[in-house]
């Protein structure tokens, strides 16, 4: 590991990082710049919405084998041709979590972002293909909602945030008033290496179980193949590690074999090789 020779590249070339911690054996051994501010995370918001839905099929509240449908709000749900249920039928919160439903417009629109999305036109939803989008997290908000009973962005802060210690995190609603999950969240490089942890640790936190680690074993399956090896539960999987990715160079990645974890939050939004020069400096 180069943690000196991944902040000279950084340092060298000027890139907009706000901050890096790296730990190994849950313990912080280097960090850089502004760790404790909070910054957009953007799709690792999506990530953190896995570990809530593994929360609630800890407690058998909601079946991922289920067409969304089945937790759609009644106003919306009632207003669904019988046809069209029929058809989403193979649209199940696992192909909305493994992103293989393709042919969602890449966001939501307009003022209502769920009517938007249930007005979407998709094709060939029986074949399964990788089709990254933000509607999929968007609809497992949604459903992880109903399945609740209660405010899912309330959910995350109480029963994730609260006992890993993150306190004053940001997080996004759409304009009906729903939790968005695909994004908008914000919290600090500090509170991001925490999540790591508990994925590390198969959902434990301080000798607290937070999420199941049967849980955590299908969201790191790889079930889909892409550039960056294999996507599950709205969680990557890398030749070294388990990671999370945020569109401006955010990112946490885990790496099990050597107890390591190494966060950084960027503003990087032209081309830039600092993922590189992570995973050279690394072993990722």
């Amino acid at each position: 590991m180069s943690f000196e020779n991944f902040v000279n590249d950084i340092e060298k070339n000027n890139w907009k990082v706000h901050g890096i911690e790296v730990y190994e054996n849950n313990e912080l051994v280097n960090s850089w710049g502004n760790t404790t501010s909070k910054f957009p995370i953007y799709s690792i918001t999506k990530s953190i919405l896995s570990v809530a839905l593994g929360i609630a099929w800890d407690r058998n509240l909601i079946d991922f084998s289920k067409p969304f449908t089945e937790y759609l709000p009644k106003e919306y749900k009632s207003k669904i041709s019988n046809k069209r249920l029929e058809f989403y039928k193979p649209v199940t919160l696992h192909r909305l979590m493994t992103m293989s439903v393709k042919g969602f417009p890449f966001r939501p629109k307009t003022d209502n972002y769920l009517e938007y999305i249930l007005n979407c036109q998709l094709n060939n939803v029986e074949e399964p293909i990788f089709d990254y989008s933000n509607p999929p997290a968007y609809l497992c908000s949604v459903a992880l909602t109903s399945a609740l009973g209660q405010d899912a962005g309330e959910f995350i802060k109480n029963e994730i945030f609260t006992p890993l210690g993150i306190k004053n995190a940001v997080i996004g609603y759409s304009p009906e008033g729903i939790f968005y999950g695909p994004s908008n969240t914000e919290l600090s490089v500090n509170d991001l290496s925490k999540i790591g942890m508990l994925i590390q640790n198969q959902g434990m936190f301080n000798n607290k179980q937070i999420v199941s680690s049967e849980y955590l074993k299908k969201a790191e399956t790889s079930y889909m193949k892409i550039n960056e090896g294999g996507y599950g539960y709205f969680i990557y999987q890398e030749k070294n590690a388990i990671s999370f990715h945020g569109k401006w160079k955010q990112r946490c990645y885990i790496l099990p074999k050597q107890n390591k974890i190494i966060t950084f939050l960027s503003d990087i939004q032209e081309k830039c090789p600092i993922t590189e020069s992570a995973k050279l400096n690394f072993d990722i």
